[in-house]
């Protein structure tokens, strides 16, 4: 199994079966469609990057008065367009944008450090293995810088975090690639197993952690939350 970014070159992976998690199955065109995968590869699409822009309006909501914030973004998982998409959302609501991107973990402290000193006063964590893969890390900067962040998977704001929006990482694994691993396990072909999404996304607020870095969030959101952290 595979989990992230998935390259199709390699002629190996044409002969053996592939079971992955990636953000955009079809976009990232490893497989003809979520229906009919077609060749060795199936598994889950998260479409995170299609939540990215939900997750940038909530984090902007969240803190009232918001006039600037960063992206912490992997380039191999969030290309450039999608980043500029990002940055003109936000501008078309008075929040400038500034983006931070990594290419290994031991890069990220630096980058969480200096999306703060460029006046950021909040941050969004875009989805990618690398960063889900330290989000502990993260955790700890940003409560050290007293930042508030969001974040793509629930647990994250379980965890400590300040705002989460997206799928659970119990779901996609247990459910999704658990079903999928069965399939594959009794002889089903890659070929003929659909591509499964998340069909749940939760919006996790820790309040403990708002009051630690001094955010009142506001009543509205607290009320459409599905899970309050106190």
């Amino acid at each position: 199994m595979v989990s992230g970014s998935i390259d199709p070159a390699p002629s190996a992976w044409r002969t053996i079966p592939i079971l992955g998690i990636t953000q955009d199955m079809v976009g990232q065109g490893l497989v003809n469609s979520l229906a009919r995968p077609g060749g060795n590869t199936t598994g889950v699409s998260v479409f995170a990057t299609e939540l990215d822009g939900k997750r940038l309006e909530i984090l902007i909501e969240s803190v009232p008065g918001l006039h600037q914030l960063a992206v912490l973004a992997d380039p191999k998982a969030t290309q450039s367009p999608r980043l500029q998409a990002l940055q003109d959302a936000a501008r078309a609501r008075g929040v400038e944008v500034s983006i931070h991107r990594i290419a290994n973990a031991d890069e990220i402290p630096a980058a969480i450090d200096a999306a703060k000193a460029s006046g950021a006063a909040a941050l969004n964590v875009l989805s990618s293995p690398l960063l889900g893969g330290n989000r502990q890390l993260i955790l700890d900067r940003v409560a050290a810088l007293r930042l508030p962040a969001i974040y793509p998977w629930a647990e994250e704001a379980e965890e400590g975090g300040f705002l989460a929006h997206g799928p659970r990482l119990a779901q996609v694994f247990r459910e999704l690639v658990g079903q999928q691993l069965i399939k594959l396990l009794r002889g089903v072909k890659p070929a003929d197993i659909p591509i499964e999404q998340p069909t749940k996304f939760e919006l996790v607020i820790n309040l403990k952690t708002a009051k630690a870095i001094g955010v009142t969030v506001p009543a509205t959101l607290v009320a459409r939350a599905d899970k309050v952290i106190e």
